[in-house]
C-alpha cells in the first residue's frame, strides 16, 4: 500500500532519564518549528542536540531525527540516540542518515560548547552560500553577527569522517558558518541560543538576497558592525540568549499542532 506505513514509536517519556525526555521535547519542539518557519529540504538536514552527563555518564550522545521522517512527523519519542560513532543506542526502529550524522558528531565531538547543532539549506542561505564574497556586511542582521561568521569550502556531500577535523579548523570557535556551495550552520550552548544565531543569519541571508536584486548594497563600516554586535544581546546565556523567542514560536506551534510531545 501507498504510503509505506512508518514505525510507531511508543512513548519513552516513563523509560528514559528525566533530563532525556526534557532534551528529548526541546529538539522535537525544534523540528516542528522549523517545519512552521518553511526551514525544511523534504527529509533532508539535521538539528541535534548533545545529551547531558546525566543521562550519559560522561559519555557523548546526541539526538538526530529519524531518517525518512519530515520535520512535521518528528516527536520526542522518535528522536534517535546515537554515539559519535552513529551506532544506535535506543533501539530505534528508524535509521540514521549518514550525510547529517558526519558533521554533527564532528561538531558535538570535537567543541565542548557545542550542546546543539543545526543545519539548513534554504534558498536564502544556499544562495549566499555560492557567492564568492559570502555574506555582505551591509544589513541590519549581518551586522550583529560581526567577527562571529565562519566559512568552509565545499568538499562534497558530508559523509567522509576525514572532512571533519577540517571542518573544525575552518569553524574554530565562530558559531555562524557558511558552508560554500552548500548552506547554512549554527551551533551553540543551549538550543535556544543556537537557533537565534541560525534565524539572524537566515534573516541576513534573506535581506541581502533582496537587497542586491535591486543594486548594489550600503556597507555597514567595521565599527558600527562591531558596535551592533556587542549591542545585540540574544546571543548571550545572561539575556536569555534566544530562550524567549523560542518559547514564543513554540507557543504559537502548540496552537496548530502539540503531535511532537509524544
Amino acid at each position: 500500500m501507498f504510503p509505506t506505513p512508518q514505525p510507531v514509536v511508543p512513548s519513552l517519556q516513563a523509560r528514559v532519564h528525566p533530563d532525556e525526555w526534557q532534551a528529548r521535547l526541546q529538539l522535537a519542539a525544534c523540528y516542528r518549528v522549523f517545519a512552521m518557519l518553511g526551514w525544511t529540504e523534504m527529509i533532508y538536514n539535521h538539528i541535534t542536540v548533545r545529551l547531558p552527563d546525566s543521562v550519559t555518564g560522561g559519555d557523548k550522545q546526541f539526538l538526530i531525527n529519524p531518517f525518512g521522517l519530515h520535520y512535521s512527523e518528528v516527536t520526542a519519542s522518535n528522536l534517535v540516540k546515537i554515539n559519535l560513532q552513529g551506532e544506535v543506542l535506543d533501539g530505534s526502529p528508524y535509521k540514521v542518515n549518514p550525510a547529517g550524522f558526519v558533521v554533527h558528531a564532528t561538531l558535538h565531538g570535537g567543541m565542548d560548547g557545542a550542546h546543539c547543532v543545526m543545519h539548513t539549506h534554504t534558498t536564502a542561505g544556499v544562495a549566499v552560500a555560492c557567492l564568492q564574497d559570502g555574506l555582505s556586511q551591509s544589513n541590519f542582521y549581518s551586522a550583529q553577527l560581526h567577527g562571529m561568521v565562519a566559512y568552509h569550502d565545499f568538499e562534497g556531500i558530508t559523509i567522509h569522517a576525514e572532512e571533519g577535523p577540517r571542518v573544525l579548523q575552518s569553524i574554530g570557535n565562530k558559531p555562524a558558518v557558511i558552508l560554500r556551495n552548500h548552506g547554512l550552520l549554527a551551533w551553540g550552548q543551549t538550543l535556544p541560543q543556537t537557533f537565534a544565531i541560525l534565524w539572524t543569519l537566515q534573516r541576513a541571508c534573506e535581506i541581502q538576497l533582496a537587497t542586491q536584486s535591486m543594486g548594489a548594497p550600503i556597507p555597514v563600516p567595521e565599527a558600527i558592525a562591531a558596535k551592533c554586535t556587542r549591542d545585540a544581546l540574544q546571543f548571550n546565556p545572561n539575556h536569555g540568549a534566544g530562550q524567549d523567542v523560542f518559547e514564543a514560536l513554540v507557543r504559537r506551534m502548540d496552537k496548530q499542532d502539540t503531535g511532537w510531545r509524544a
